[in-house]
């Protein structure tokens, strides 16, 4: 499975580094995931929101058949001054005309805190279930998604987590989604890590009726 993690100036350290951390010790495990942090442009480095400076991360996917699974970072949605974050990159277009493109050519679609908002730009979000990070909801109920109080919401092709830490609980339920409960409880226990909140899934919550 190959999972790509598009990193942009003024993404979140952790909303990127620690999915990518967790997916990998699978990866080195022998698990059936490929991961790398990559970009949509080919600048020489791309810097976070907190100043970490990462060089020449290769290019985003452009077709459908080359990744499986993408997982989107937030930054700085909260800070509508900010040159750089997500909210630049929902009014810049590309990213999301991008993640558009391929969920339709049929890859699985994760976001992180506030990259929730890149995907509803990209309208994936519009009259389906989602989070985002608490102070952003209203945002996300704006843009068209039917929010849910969840620390992970899992609506099939669409999967998104709300605040920083959550990205945690979001890479270990994507890890028993696609390899194994009993793979998923390793991770968590290796990452010293007990994870907290519910999974929203549609068809559980279509089974409560």
């Amino acid at each position: 499975m190959k999972i790509e993690i598009p990193i942009y100036e003024g993404f979140d350290d952790l909303d990127a580094f620690g999915p990518f951390e967790l997916l990998r010790n699978v990866e080195r495990a022998g698990g059936p995931f490929e991961v790398a942090l990559v970009q949509l442009g080919g600048a020489p480095t791309v810097t976070s929101s907190h100043g970490a400076v990462l060089v020449g991360p290769r290019p985003l996917s452009r077709q459908p058949s080359e990744v499986d699974l993408v997982v989107v970072p937030g930054g700085r949605w909260l800070d509508p001054g900010a040159s750089t974050g997500t909210r630049a990159e929902v009014e810049r277009g590309d990213l999301p005309q991008t993640l558009a493109r391929l969920h339709t050519g049929g890859v699985l679609m994760a976001s992180v805190c506030t990259g929730a908002m890149l995907l509803a730009a990209a309208g994936l979000l519009a009259g389906r279930p989602a989070t985002t990070h608490p102070s952003a909801l209203e945002d996300l109920r704006a843009a068209g998604a039917e929010v849910r109080e969840a620390r992970v919401v899992d609506d099939g092709d669409v999967v998104t987590a709300g605040g920083v830490t959550s990205g945690l609980d979001l890479t270990l339920w994507l890890v028993e989604r696609h390899v194994g409960a009993r793979a998923a409880a390793r991770l968590e226990q290796g990452a010293d890590y007990e994870r907290r909140g519910v999974v929203w899934r549609r068809e559980e919550a279509a089974a409560a009726g």
